[in-house]
């Protein structure tokens, strides 16, 4: 159960990170004052998805050791990157991709000790 919340707080995290994204990006080449990004529903959701995830993370944290639980975030860095290449059409050159390799195995021998 704690690695399923680990796992839903990570991709609420990413939720979070790719709203903000949308966000930004509705607002390029405009003068963005408060009251324009207080209307935005990517802001609002950015906001509901990096706060639930933080609940989530309190839970996990109840429950898990921060020494593993914290170093499994770096799922994050895996799946901001694969939205970026994917949903943004960014590039990932082969380096990146290595160290994406190198997390996920870190992520795994982490998530054996569970």
């Amino acid at each position: 159960m704690t690695l399923v919340l680990l796992l839903a707080a990570c991709l609420l995290s990413c939720l979070g990170q790719v709203s903000q994204k949308f966000a930004v990006e509705a607002w390029r080449g405009q003068r963005v004052g408060i009251a324009l990004a207080l209307r935005s529903p990517w802001l609002w959701l950015a906001l509901a998805s990096l706060g639930f995830g933080l609940l989530l993370w309190l839970l996990v944290l109840q429950r898990m050791e921060v020494g593993i639980a914290y170093p499994m975030l770096s799922l994050n860095f895996v799946l901001i990157t694969l939205v970026a290449h994917f949903l943004f059409k960014e590039s990932i050159d082969r380096r990146h991709w290595f160290g994406i390799a190198l997390v996920m195995g870190g992520v795994i021998l982490l998530g054996q000790h569970t």
